[in-house]
């Protein structure tokens, strides 16, 4: 390890160390702090997480997290990670992974797991997407299925609810075996919502609202997950604030946006997402497009769009395979800008991962 990322992490520890009485104590003094966790029962590297993310946008430097996107469901690993670590000499600061198993029709949580701890141990963060199987759809996994009703999740006594919930055991499963070992995931459900290539997209926004409120109470009061820091991660465009749960059951927001051009023309939706005052990032990019990506972006375009056209920006997360920097140009001087926080820049959380 890096000796200037040593010191940043002993320093992380004491800041930990300071925090870690005031969150405990924060019943007894009848108050929740400012920033405070959507879970009132968040875990203390919850807190300590989110507040380090809070303050990132007053930041001048090393304020603009890393991320990658490291695979769905069996296909989940730290390679691309490690690529961009042989290209860069830097590691992301978080990776991201997703449940989804598309070759089966329950979700695979095992594998993507075996990643994140793994990134954890090593000092990263993680994010965690569900691109969950259609529960009214009984014969296949139906990702882009059209028509879905979203309230028929909500309606005990169907068969709709009763995949939903069957879903929402798998989905726990897994990150009950998280917060067992002690990683604080960036929880990102239902993400592009506003889109309408998923089955749960381009929905009514008051029924989303309802699934999304009904999702975390299901796992943060009744399977007493204290772990997550929820996401909103909507795609850019016109619509992307219109499916907002309410700040009482969000703490980040984001958008997917992919394209070359990182400025307000081709990427829409900021000033609204920014005006919901929780810490903003990109929870997906991507250069080109969505598919079919040539390799040939210059990263160094993408944090000079972010300076100029997106200053609120304290997290990204680029896509994998020929999105990612380490199939791209100039990832090096990306993972190197003043503004970037790495890996090696983290705060220790105190990680007893077993």
């Amino acid at each position: 390890m890096k000796p200037l990322a040593c010191w940043r992490r002993h320093l992380g520890a004491v800041v930990l160390g300071l925090l870690l009485p005031l969150v405990s104590g924060r019943a007894a003094s009848g108050g929740t702090p400012t920033g405070a966790p959507v879970d009132p029962d968040a875990s203390p590297r919850v807190w300590a997480l989110l507040s380090f993310l809070q303050g990132l946008e007053s930041r001048k430097e090393k304020r603009l997290l890393t991320g990658q996107f490291c695979g769905f469901g069996p296909g989940a690993t730290v390679a691309t990670a490690e690529r961009i670590f042989e290209a860069t000499g830097e590691h992301p600061a978080f990776i991201g992974v997703d449940y989804a198993n598309f070759k089966g029709r329950d979700l695979e949580t095992r594998v993507p797991n075996q990643a994140a701890m793994a990134y954890w141990r090593a000092g990263g963060w993680v994010t965690l997407s569900v691109h969950g199987f259609n529960p009214a759809n009984p014969e296949a996994y139906g990702l882009r299925d059209k028509g879905v009703d979203l309230d028929d999740l909500l309606k005990p006594g169907t068969p709709t609810h009763a995949a939903w919930r069957r879903q929402i055991d798998q989905m726990a499963a897994g990150l009950q075996e998280l917060q067992a070992a002690g990683v604080v995931v960036l929880f990102r459900p239902f993400h592009e919502m506003n889109g309408g290539w998923f089955w749960w997209g381009a929905k009514d926004p008051a029924a989303f609202v309802r699934v999304w409120r009904d999702l975390f109470h299901e796992l943060t009061v009744v399977r007493r997950l204290h772990h997550l820091i929820w996401v909103y991660g909507p795609n850019h465009g016109p619509t992307a604030a219109a499916y907002y749960p309410g700040d009482a059951w969000v703490d980040v927001v984001g958008l997917d946006a992919y394209t070359d051009h990182v400025d307000p023309e081709h990427i829409k939706g900021y000033p609204g997402m920014a005006a919901l005052r929780k810490p903003y990032g990109f929870t997906e990019y991507g250069p080109h497009g969505a598919s079919d990506p040539p390799g040939d972006f210059d990263y160094r375009r993408l944090i000079a769009g972010l300076i100029e056209h997106f200053p609120r920006t304290t997290h990204l997360l680029t896509w994998d395979d020929n999105w990612s920097p380490a199939r791209n140009r100039y990832a090096r001087e990306y993972f190197a800008h003043p503004w970037m926080v790495n890996r090696d820049d983290l705060p220790d959380l105190g990680r007893d991962v077993r």
